[in-house]
């Protein structure tokens, strides 16, 4: 299978530029640098035009700042390169990914044999607890389709196919890219997850996030959270009675 990797790097993120070429460098795959959107420079035309809250269940209970508007931009292009170039599949990373080529080599490797099969495979960078169907395990690595994908785009392989099927759900989007790609009952793709997988997410050792959070109050605090913990719960009845999800379970059986 031939691979092209994307490393997004937003070009004003000066202290993580060494990083993103760094990450190049050490996945093993050719490919470039991917200069990403900057949401602080949309004008709120360009927001209008990709943004519309409320679009699917469950509703996402919060306004998207313009750096994650940025984000999803950033990813949906890389997504409709790997279809305008027809690429078997795209590996994609953010720039605050950290490998070891190692175990990341082995991971890639159990990616490429079922990425035909799943379309959209994270590098997860940290254990997620839950129900998942386990496919395969080699030695400590473990490829699995969690019942409730992890919201996390830090490395992922994406298939042709896969990166068609976003595209086409994601011309206008109402969440993080993260939580978007989480929504397998909206997209009709599956993720599937390899743990551990050799990637670790290294913001806070180099800048701090690049999507920039506002400041709440106590009373504001702990309304986000219970919001939070309330489409926590509807994430998890959505993603049980996923028919997406149910046809990946059925796939990790054969």
């Amino acid at each position: 299978m031939t691979l092209h990797a994307f490393v997004l790097h937003l070009a004003r993120a000066e202290k993580r530029r060494a990083n993103a070429h760094e990450v190049l460098a050490s996945c093993g795959v050719e490919g470039e640098i991917w200069d990403a959107v900057d949401g602080a420079k949309l004008s709120e035309a360009d927001i209008a035009e990709a943004y519309r809250p409320n679009l699917f269940e469950p509703k996402y209970p919060f306004a998207l700042k313009t750096g994650e508007v940025g984000c999803f931009l950033s990813h949906r292009s890389i997504w409709q390169a790997i279809v305008d170039r027809e690429l078997e599949a795209g590996l994609v990373f953010e720039d605050d990914a950290s490998l070891d080529p190692d175990v990341f080599g082995r991971a890639l490797a159990l990616a490429q044999k079922h990425i035909d099969r799943f379309g959209y495979i994270q590098f997860q960078t940290r254990y997620t607890a839950g129900h998942e169907d386990v496919l395969e395990t080699d030695g400590d690595l473990r490829l699995s389709v969690p019942r409730v994908s992890p919201v996390r785009a830090t490395a992922q392989l994406i298939s042709l196919a896969a990166a068609k099927r976003l595209v086409k759900k994601a011309q206008v989007f109402d969440r993080p890219v993260d939580t978007f790609v989480q929504s397998h009952w909206f997209t009709g793709q599956p993720v599937a997850v390899i743990y551990p997988s050799g990637v670790e997410a290294i913001s806070e050792s180099l800048d701090g996030s690049t999507i920039q959070g506002g400041k709440y109050s106590l009373s504001e605090r702990l309304k986000r959270e219970v919001s939070r913990t309330v489409y926590r719960r509807k994430i998890e009845r959505y993603s049980r009675d996923s028919k997406t999800l149910s046809s990946a379970a059925t796939e990790t059986r054969k």
